[in-house]
């Protein structure tokens, strides 16, 4: 909930649970809201968990103006003064997974996530809690098609990477210290056979145990330091 304080989105009223000690990030979050003249209301708890949208509230809850999705124009407007990173998710339907690649997108200074607007996670209190509060620092946009944005972003010098387990270059061997954009395949599909195509490169993983694939936001997150790994090696030796 601090993250939903800090970003741009408007805390209308903050709700809390009678008898929740007030101390700790309860504290930080009760003395921003009276700073901020945000309401908090005391009521039941009971009757805070019928409100809450998701388990373990852990005494607290806000009510938030709706999500507004970013364009890619703003996400390929953002200046970090280096190559952008954008991920691009086909067909990544679990919430969970959605909140966790939001929180590796923002932790590896990514420029944005991209998304499909029909058959994909959207933006819910179940993404944003697992994303640890990245939904509100993290530029998102859904677009029609996935494959038609992977051209667009071609047109514009990026590089094209698909992640997959069983085939391609192994990832470690893709030259990703120029323009990437990073496209993640679906729980349990993988990548779309026209978005493979798209791609430049497909990364492959190498499994060295006994399952077949790593979860979707690990493979993301071993691909995006990757390209962090190369970009600080880049740099040092220019």
């Amino acid at each position: 909930m601090l993250e939903a304080l800090r970003g741009p989105r408007k805390v209308q009223t903050v709700y809390l649970a009678q008898g929740v000690e007030r101390k700790g990030s309860i504290a930080e979050i009760l003395s921003r809201c009276q700073s901020s003249g945000i309401e908090i209301r005391e009521m039941e708890r009971d009757r805070l968990l019928e409100m809450a949208e998701t388990s373990a509230p852990q005494g607290i809850i806000a009510e938030v103006s709706p999500y507004v999705y970013a364009t890619i124009e703003k996400i390929l407007g953002k200046d970090t003064g280096r190559a952008p990173l954008v991920f691009a998710l086909d067909g990544v339907e679990d919430p969970r997974n959605f909140g966790s690649l939001l929180r590796i997108a923002d932790a590896s200074g990514a420029d944005g996530v991209v998304v499909a607007r029909r058959r994909s996670a959207h933006v819910t209190a179940t993404v944003a809690k697992a994303s640890a509060g990245a939904v509100e620092h993290v530029r998102i946009a859904q677009v029609a098609n996935i494959a038609a944005t992977i051209e667009r972003l071609k047109e514009q010098g990026f590089w094209v990477v698909g992640a997959d387990s069983e085939r391609g270059q192994p990832y470690y061997e893709i030259d990703m210290t120029g323009p990437t954009m990073l496209v993640l395949g679906g729980e349990g599909k993988g990548l779309g056979r026209l978005v493979g195509e798209k791609c430049d490169f497909i990364a492959r993983l190498p499994m060295l145990g006994s399952v077949s694939s790593l979860n979707v936001a690990t493979a993301g997150a071993v691909l995006a330091y990757e390209a962090i790994r190369q970009r600080a090696l880049k740099e040092g030796s220019a």
